[in-house]
């Protein structure tokens, strides 16, 4: 294994990590559904790691959380849709930034639609499974866009700075680790 891939799987465990810190205090005065304190170590892990550990990070952050603080619940599937919603974010912002290249604003939207759509035909279809009223598909882009907005915000104005932070601490990092030592 190479060595970016061992720091990418690190850097994924911290995500992971913060993906759970984080929403705790958000949550303790009752913000985390307005300013969505989960999705910006998704969303980080996608852009810093690349799609894959980007997805996993997604993946795994909502059910650990739900395991060890109860944040997200299991039911309603809250928690279970989340998984669908933030691997997307991480795999799309990754995708989008990673592989294809993009702008990190427009990678950054592109990811947060993709979430929010997958997020809002689960809630449409998946709910009723469960004996819960469905949420419309598009419900999470257009209402729910305005409980969020104040994440959103956040999520525009946060996000392209750190990447652009850690991706210059990284690279130097890594310059540094690839000079030869001199005698």
């Amino acid at each position: 294994m190479k060595n970016s891939s061992i720091r990418d799987l690190i850097l994924g465990g911290l995500f992971v990590a913060l993906g759970i810190v984080v929403p705790i205090a958000f949550h303790s005065i009752g913000a985390g559904p307005v300013f969505l304190p989960m999705h910006i170590p998704v969303l980080l892990a996608g852009f810093i790691t690349g799609p894959a550990i980007g997805g996993l990070v997604g993946a795994v952050t909502p059910i650990l959380s739900s395991l060890l603080t109860g944040m997200p619940p299991l039911m309603p599937p809250k928690a279970q849709m989340m998984v669908a919603e933030l691997a997307v974010y991480g795999l799309l912002s990754g995708f989008a930034y990673r592989t294809k290249k993009l702008h990190v604003v427009l990678s950054l939207v592109i990811a947060m639609f993709g979430g929010r759509i997958v997020y809002g035909i689960l809630a449409a279809y998946v709910l009723p499974l469960f004996g819960f009223n469905p949420v419309p598909v598009f419900y999470p882009i257009t209402a729910g866009l305005v409980t969020s907005l104040p994440g959103i915000v956040i999520q525009l104005l946060l996000i392209p700075p750190i990447v652009w932070l850690l991706e210059k601490q990284l690279n130097a990092e890594k310059s540094v680790s690839n000079t030869p030592l001199r005698k």
